[in-house]
């Protein structure tokens, strides 16, 4: 067996599932589910027509690389939406979801006779971990706190560290907070890059989920295109569908950047056994293609938004991110006991948010919060939100205690 499988943490839902482990919630409320990352809007009917309309590929044996049409509409999603040319040939891959390429990513570049580090923001999406662990390089953690606008500190991090570090993972929009990194933090990583020689991983799944239609969240390629590295060396960016187009099921994604880079990629899933299905290519297609099922999404979700802040901001901390499907809230207790309460008094389930971080040089910057997924109905959204009011007053109420 791998060696390394014995570092591996238990998934932040088995921790949940143990914590509520035993609890009755009231069976005169129903069930919200406000825990879990997966869109509750209904994925587009053309989307699912063209799936069923190409179902008569599945005879064929898909290639890892993609048919060309689904590379050259990705390239030009890409162009239109981050000013940056992309070569479908060289500089696009498809992949089966986001979290399939981010782990398996990292089994391809990580060289672990050196001594490697992979550098992630903290909290994180546990894949990065996960992938750095069995790639057997070490996790360095970059905490982000309310202090640090919830976004990585780069220039906290000592020279060593960068010497060593192989990947940086990144995440804007981030999951858990929702912060948005501007163009000034990616020209950070871009130098940093460039003088350390590592790889930047940018995690931007949530790239199409935001407030403000008039200022959409910049992207890596991007940032590297107008600062001059228009052939994105070190840079990897991986979308998916499944937030963007409410596809999770539909498992679609691709991973864009450095052709050299991709090229060895591309060499390890031909071995990994990845290749996505026609009929998906298909439907993938269709969906990059179409913008406006993906406002309305944003649309529906700043509805939500703006019901669940206002029926809280009076009595908690709260505020609305700028990008992203979640809400970072900070809580009065601790961030088990509250996820406890709230399943126990109102039958809501949200995810502590110390489960999404590990503690680092004395700091779990997690602790305290809790991550709510307004993935949920607008009417299930509001009614969670009357709910989890109801226990902050019921806490307001009892003797301070933490």
């Amino acid at each position: 067996m791998n060696p390394n499988l014995k570092h591996l943490h238990p998934y932040p839902f088995e921790k949940l599932a143990q914590l509520k482990k035993g609890i009755e919630p009231p069976k005169d409320k129903l069930p919200i589910m406000l825990s879990i990352g997966e869109p509750g809007h209904a994925t587009p009917e053309f989307i699912k027509k063209t799936l069923v309309d190409n179902l008569n590929t599945v005879s064929n044996y898909p290639s890892t690389k993609g048919i060309l049409p689904l590379r050259e509409t990705i390239s030009t999603w890409l162009e239109k939406r981050f000013a940056c040319k992309v070569n479908p040939e060289t500089q696009v891959l498809p992949v089966n979801g986001t979290r399939e390429a981010l782990f398996s990513f990292a089994q391809c570049v990580i060289d672990s006779s050196v001594n490697p580090i992979v550098v992630m923001p903290n909290p994180f999406y546990q894949i990065y971990e996960g992938a750095a662990l069995l790639a057997g390089a070490a996790p360095y953690f970059l905490n982000t706190t309310e202090q640090t606008h919830y976004l990585p500190d780069f220039n906290a991090v000592s020279p060593d560290i960068w010497c060593r570090c192989q990947l940086l993972y990144i995440c804007s929009p981030a999951n858990p907070s929702g912060a948005v990194m501007g163009e000034e933090e990616f020209k950070t990583v871009l130098a940093l890059a460039e003088k350390y020689d590592f790889i930047i991983a940018s995690d931007e799944c949530y790239s199409e989920l935001y407030d403000d239609e008039s200022h959409p969240p910049l992207g890596l390629l991007e940032v590297a295109h107008k600062k001059g590295n228009t052939d994105f060396k070190r840079c990897v960016v991986f979308h998916s569908l499944s937030k963007r187009s409410n596809c999770a099921g539909l498992r679609s994604g691709f991973v864009a950047g450095d052709a050299e880079i991709l090229a060895n990629y591309f060499n390890y899933r031909t071995y990994h056994g990845c290749a996505m299905s026609l009929p998906v290519q298909y439907a993938s297609i269709a969906a990059w293609r179409d913008e406006s099922h993906v406002i309305e999404n944003r649309r529906l979700y700043r509805e939500k938004f703006a019901a669940f802040v206002t029926i809280l901001q009076d009595v908690c901390d709260i505020e609305k991110p700028p990008a992203s499907f979640y809400i970072w809230l900070k809580t009065p207790i601790t961030d088990t006991q509250f996820a406890q309460i709230v399943f126990e008094k109102q039958n809501v389930t949200v995810l502590p948010g110390s489960f999404l971080s590990r503690e680092f040089q004395g700091v779990d910057p997690a602790k305290d919060h809790v991550r709510i997924a307004l993935v949920a109905s607008l009417d299930e959204c509001i009614e969670a939100a009357k709910r989890i009011r109801e226990v902050f007053v019921f806490l307001k109420s009892q003797p301070s205690e933490k």
